[in-house]
């Protein structure tokens, strides 16, 4: 499953910062199951997405700005295009276009894990500097998501 599902989660999409890490496995899990799901419940998925995405956006959102966050402008900034994306898609599959709404998962698959991994993560970062004055510890843990040969 991994090898074929970017949206796989691994200990490599932690940044550190706890409540940051669980909505981001929220997120995952859910744009994981916005692929499979039965037709049907596309329309509910899609909205939990949609409250999911703008809860953790507003929490991320308000941490840059509080924190002056330097690249806050550009983070925040594509949030609110992902925001746009996923309320588009709804007008969307209400007019009965399905197939739209699993390139969105497809598309959202490919673009979280790097946001995650620059963004988020240096979010993570600056808050933790500007609390304790050092970086985030991260355990990774998560062995099954790697390679066997990595894990010997």
């Amino acid at each position: 499953m991994a090898a074929h599902n970017p949206m796989y989660w691994h200990d490599g999409l932690l940044v550190g910062h706890s409540a940051i890490d669980d909505e981001h496995r929220r997120f995952a899990a859910l744009i994981q199951s916005l692929r499979e799901a039965p037709v049907d419940r596309l329309a509910e998925m899609l909205e939990e997405l949609l409250q999911l995405a703008r809860a953790h956006f507003l929490h991320e959102d308000g941490l840059m700005e509080a924190t002056a966050f330097p690249p806050r402008k550009c983070h925040i900034g594509e949030h609110a295009a992902v925001l746009a994306s996923i309320s588009g898609v709804q007008a969307r599959l209400v007019r009965g276009e399905v197939a739209v709404v699993r390139r969105l998962a497809e598309e959202l698959e490919h673009w979280f894990p790097a946001h995650v991994q620059h963004l988020d993560s240096a979010l993570a970062h600056w808050i933790c500097k500007q609390q304790v004055g050092a970086k985030p510890v991260v355990l990774r843990r998560n062995v099954a998501a790697r390679p066997a040969a990595e894990a010997a």
